[in-house]
């Protein structure tokens, strides 16, 4: 824990579907973080990335996300575990019935994430509290200015400001524009990793490269480590990653944790296409709209698109092929609603990342063009984690940019 913290855990069961208060219950964990001199200060929720993550868990100053000791001088955190993660009611082995299971998971994108975030305000007895969402929590943060704008105080989004009323292939497509400039910038820094890139992907085609569990790691499979290019540092990584020997285990290992889909965290995967769809069915459109450069035997690296193929490349991932699947072709609802957010007067600032391959820059400032309320802080300073590198500086200008101080 945080040196001189006081944690208070919550526990709430809230319905599976909040349109059926007789149907099915699942548990909501939620961990309270306040200062010692701060037990009565305001809320702040963080809306974790994702989906399917995990809130972060404060385990000690060194370890503790860097943005907590800024916010807990304004406010009482609220660690939310999401829904299907972390303390809260898991998402693990899929079922017998792979209906069943993607009727159940159609109740795990930011509309239900939000309703149970009103059900522990109302449990916690807050008239209204304020939200940092990262990423895909701010997906669910602009859903929440839809659905219950009254209950919130202040909103800061960092890297998650989505597009409004875009069909889905729009989002794929500008973030495959966005990666590879970022593929750009990575060779022409370190241009000798092109041969060598070449030759451990031309292995991971021969079979020559396995995985920890002993499996190959397809080609294909190797080129989703770009999702670092997105983050501070993942650049370096996967530099030092291309310096090692393929064969040996600390490449194993390495190439292991810099995969972005994996079993160890299978709803991520399985839900991950749906939180873009502001309406309508996804279809697998990462496979759709990848552009010509990026097929077949192409050396650029992906992000984070989600492709059929990762629920044969990844063994821990094969027995959710079924789910996804029904998923992929599900008809989802609206998230945002613009009439709503043009007469939003809630305070809000975004933190936008020029070169964010996710969360897609100009998509973003599209939506702050909706809100009367927003100011947006557009920078290249950072990526997509800046959140987390920048720590205390992004929260605080956050902060005063919302409250009107800068």
């Amino acid at each position: 824990m945080i040196a001189g913290a006081v944690l208070t855990n919550h526990r709430l069961q809230v319905p599976l579907d909040h349109h059926d208060d007789n149907g099915e219950t699942i548990e909501i964990f939620a961990r309270e973080i306040a200062a010692p001199d701060g037990r009565h200060r305001p809320f702040l929720v963080f809306l974790q990335g994702g989906p399917g993550q995990e809130a972060p868990r404060p385990a000690g100053m060194l370890s503790a996300p860097a943005w907590l000791a800024r916010a807990l001088m304004d406010y009482r955190v609220i660690m939310l575990d999401q829904r299907g993660t972390g303390l809260s009611t898991p998402y693990g082995e899929p079922g017998h019935d792979p209906a069943a299971d993607a009727e159940w998971l159609s109740h795990f994108r930011a509309d239900a994430i939000v309703q149970d975030a009103e059900c522990l305000r109302e449990h916690l007895g807050a008239k209204t509290w304020s939200l940092l969402g990262q990423s895909f929590g701010g997906f669910c943060s602009l859903h929440y200015l839809c659905a219950a704008p009254d209950s919130l105080r202040e909103v800061f989004f960092t890297g998650g400001l989505p597009p409004v009323g875009r069909p889905v292939d729009d989002v794929y497509s500008a973030t495959f524009q966005r990666t590879r400039r970022l593929n750009h910038l990575y060779h022409r820094r370190f241009p000798n990793d092109r041969e060598r890139l070449t030759r451990l992907l031309a292995s991971c085609d021969a079979g020559e490269v396995r995985g920890p569990d002993g499996e190959p790691i397809t080609g294909r499979l190797m080129r989703t480590v770009g999702h670092q290019l997105g983050m501070d540092g993942g650049a370096e990584q996967i530099h030092f990653l291309l310096e090692r020997d393929p064969t040996t285990p600390a490449f194993v290992h390495d190439v292991a944790s810099m995969l972005p889909f994996k079993a160890r965290n299978p709803l991520y995967a399985v839900i991950h296409e749906s939180s873009y769809a502001d309406g309508g069915k996804t279809s697998w459109s990462a496979g759709r709209v990848e552009p010509h450069d990026f097929r077949g035997d192409s050396q650029l690296l992906t992000a984070e698109h989600i492709y059929p193929w990762h629920f044969e490349d990844v063994a821990g991932l094969r027995p959710y092929r079924a789910v996804v699947s029904i998923l992929a072709e599900h008809p989802w609802p609206r998230l945002y609603d613009p009439d709503v957010l043009a007469n939003v007067d809630v305070p809000c600032s975004a933190i936008i990342y020029y070169d964010d391959p996710f969360v897609d820059r100009q998509l973003s400032e599209e939506t702050v063009d909706l809100l009367p309320s927003m100011r947006p802080w557009l920078t290249n300073e950072y990526l997509h984690n800046g959140l987390h590198t920048g720590g205390g500086h992004v929260l605080d200008r956050l902060i005063g940019l919302a409250r009107g101080l800068l």
